[in-house]
């Protein structure tokens, strides 16, 4: 059984290029390069909401192990790197965990 990470940020529309250029280029490498036994990778969502634009990340890892392995004991803290944050208009404080119940 594997464990979804759930994480919500909200840009401007002006910041949403951005924000994904900085996800892509350089949170997600920087998440990749820290080689965290169990992490299966990442999604990125994004809509446009009426005056921001909303991003979800979905990261997926074998255990919830892996998960403390990634972000350490406050394993729900958030990861908003601060060159995540200067473009960012708001974002959760925590991510939400769920376990995987049935097959993708």
């Amino acid at each position: 059984m594997s464990i979804r990470r759930i994480w919500h940020g909200w840009t401007t529309p002006e910041n949403a290029d951005a924000y994904e250029r900085i996800l892509r280029t350089r949170v997600i490498p920087g998440i990749e390069a820290k080689a965290i036994p169990g992490y299966r990778g990442i999604e990125v969502l994004r809509r446009a909401r009426d005056a921001e634009v909303e991003f979800v990340t979905i990261m997926t890892f074998d255990s919830l192990k892996n998960v403390v392995d990634f972000q350490g004991e406050d394993y729900a803290r958030a990861y908003v790197p601060d060159v995540a944050r200067a473009v960012l208009q708001r974002w959760d404080a925590e991510a939400a965990h769920y376990e995987v119940r049935a097959p993708s």
